[in-house]
């Protein structure tokens, strides 16, 4: 019957951003849990691509040796691979776009604009605690390298927020809250108008 309009369908992509320690992770896993989606996290896509020691995993582990930022287009092609094989057709992109260049280049790869970005919006002395208190041990979690991180993401992903702010399609989270309550916040961004009425 629609058959062609189906195929034209393009999937429902939200890319979900915010500082390190501002609890994303957890957030995508209630999502998928409730909603149905399938979350993509461009570090693990990357971070597996190297595992699986194809030529382009060994380009990717060189890469990151060398302190370079892989190219848009290697993240891009790994996310385009991820949906196509997820037989989903709403996603959740975590971590990504990282800047406006990967912003830019992920609209004009793919052809597909965000729904919508949801935003955890977390202060920063909230993000350090959380994150030195969950993380005895893990190296890369020192104050210096907290706030470094967190430095990062405020210059590269921030623009992004701006622009798709600007678009009116940002969706903001006080994420400083506890877990239940930001999922609160959260299930609210999700649930269809109609369906709230109803609830009601």
């Amino acid at each position: 019957m629609g058959s062609v309009s189906d195929a034209e369908k393009k999937p429902a992509v939200i890319f979900v951003l915010g500082g390190p320690g501002s609890g994303k992770g957890t957030q995508c896993a209630n999502v998928v849990e409730h909603f149905g989606y399938t979350h993509l996290s461009a570090g693990d896509l990357l971070r597996a691509e190297i595992k699986s020691g194809s030529e382009n995993g060994t380009m990717i582990q060189n890469m990151i040796k060398e302190g370079k930022i892989v190219p848009s287009e290697v993240t891009i092609k790994l996310l385009q691979k991820a949906m196509q094989e997820s037989g989903n057709d709403k996603f959740l992109i975590d971590g990504f776009p990282r800047n406006e260049e990967n912003r830019a280049a992920f609209e004009a790869v793919t052809k597909i604009e965000p729904a919508f970005v949801l935003f955890f919006n977390c202060p920063e002395e909230e993000m350090e605690k959380r994150i030195l208190s969950r993380n005895q041990g893990r190296e890369d979690d020192n104050i210096e390298t907290i706030r470094k991180r967190f430095n990062v993401f405020l210059e590269s992903s921030l623009p992004v927020v701006e622009y798709y702010d600007s678009k009116g399609k940002v969706r903001k989270v006080d994420a400083a809250k506890s877990v239940e309550e930001v999922f609160e916040a959260v299930k609210a961004i999700f649930t269809p108008k109609e369906e709230k009425v109803i609830a009601a």
